[in-house]
């Protein structure tokens, strides 16, 4: 069968949309990058060369691409999510297809505006909720739909984000404000909203939630502290130093740029001496939550409880679903699966996926589907279509208005 080939434009060239690319990589005989926006030169450059994109198919900001539109199938936005609402908006106007990068929007409102305007438009938006494909919550998914372990009574789940996560993306970095970017909820834990509502299929109808910034904050700095770890009496025993986790560990720089001349070495010293990701954890002005709790009642009276840790070495998602004939027991790494009668137990085994690349296959899969649904192919139809994935980021943004108002909040 000749498949047709999705031409695509990229607002915003990071990390995620570099990941989402590879498809265009393994199967360009599927997907086509015809146009850059990105308004970071080196970023864009880089893009452009590994593509082979021209000069005049190359934007330093989304206003100059929609003044002098570029003939393409589809946009992929992988911008910052306070520059999510407008170019999607617009792509929409323009008649293109949209993938884009979880979360959809900033408030709930921006979001339900995306998804009357691309039913108005006749376009489809994907939204990236990379665990519906991904392997591992695949089989969750399977398991639960066969029908073998009864219906869903109630849900145990919980991400562990990781220390080192937590202080480079949620107290030094881009999403350690929620006016800037999300709420943590929301910028971190939409993926597992979504995951729970998915395999459930039943609508969300009470939340309520909890949580604060309890640990990293001024009044907890200690003695000695300072406002760069590089000048810091305490920076040699603190858990969180920037001189430890940048320089001495080399861990989380993959998306420091690196000017022509310079080297990573160089980059992470001008960091820790002037960058964001220099600071004391004590003395960012950051303001998401560092914990928090999501209690969820279903319309099928099925009760879920999402924790959110921050504090731990482990980066991973847990999940236990009780069920009427039996339970579903899993951590990334094994699945087991018990039935009441016989105490009869499956494991199934996933440990070969921790070290795989693009969430073992999730990104690539992602988008194959995504150009499946926009070519008609009968191969496969996108199942994150934003009509499906906006429930998720209606339930967290009522869970934080719960968190502020300490209220159970009723979702219509």
């Amino acid at each position: 069968m000749n498949l047709q080939q999705v031409k695509i434009v990229v607002i915003g060239a990071g990390n995620r949309t570099n990941k989402y690319l590879e498809y265009a990589v393994r199967h360009p005989e599927r997907l086509k990058l015809v146009g850059i926006v990105e308004p970071v030169e080196i970023r864009r450059r880089l893009v452009a060369n590994k593509f082979g994109v021209p000069e005049e198919a190359c934007f330093s900001s989304f206003d100059d691409f929609f003044a002098n539109p570029i003939d393409a199938d589809a946009v992929l936005i992988g911008t910052p999510e306070d520059k999510h609402y407008e170019p999607c908006m617009r792509a929409i106007e323009a008649g293109y297809h949209i993938l884009l990068e979880k979360p959809i929007a900033q408030t709930k409102q921006e979001c339900l505006d995306i998804l009357e305007a691309s039913k108005r438009k006749g376009v489809v938006v994907g939204v990236c909720h990379v665990l519906r494909f991904h392997p591992y919550f695949m089989k969750i998914k399977e398991l639960v739909d066969s029908g073998e372990l009864g219906e869903i009574i109630s849900i145990n789940h919980y991400a562990e984000i990781n220390i080192d996560r937590m202080t480079h993306s949620y107290v030094r970095g881009l999403w350690s404000k929620a006016k800037k970017t999300n709420p943590m909820l929301i910028a971190k834990c939409c993926h597992d909203i979504d995951f729970l509502l998915w395999i459930c299929g039943s609508k969300c109808r009470k939340v309520s939630s909890f949580g604060s910034l309890r640990w990293f904050r001024k009044e907890n700095a200690p003695e000695g502290s300072a406002e760069r770890c590089i000048d810091c009496k305490a920076e040699a025993s603190c858990p969180f130093s920037a001189v430890h986790l940048y320089k001495e560990r080399k861990q989380w720089i993959r998306n420091f740029d690196v000017p022509e001349g310079q080297t990573i070495d160089d980059v992470i010293d001008k960091e820790l001496r002037k960058g964001v990701f220099g600071r004391c954890v004590y003395h960012c002005d950051n303001d998401v939550v560092d914990h928090q709790i999501v209690n969820m009642e279903l319309e099928d009276e099925t009760t879920i409880s999402f924790v959110v840790n921050a504090f731990t070495c482990n980066d991973f998602r847990g999940t236990h679903i009780k069920m009427t004939k039996g339970e579903i027991d899993g951590n990334e790494t094994t699945l087991r699966v018990r039935k009441f009668r016989g105490n009869e137990e499956t494991v199934y085994d996933f440990s070969d996926l921790s070290n795989q690349p693009f969430h073992a296959g999730a990104d690539l899969n992602i988008v194959e589907e995504f150009v499946n649904s926009i070519t008609r192919s009968s191969e496969g139809v996108l199942s994150s279509t934003i009509e499906s994935s906006i429930e998720s980021h209606v339930v967290c943004y009522e869970a934080e208005t719960s968190r502020l108002t300490n209220q159970t909040i009723l979702i219509e």
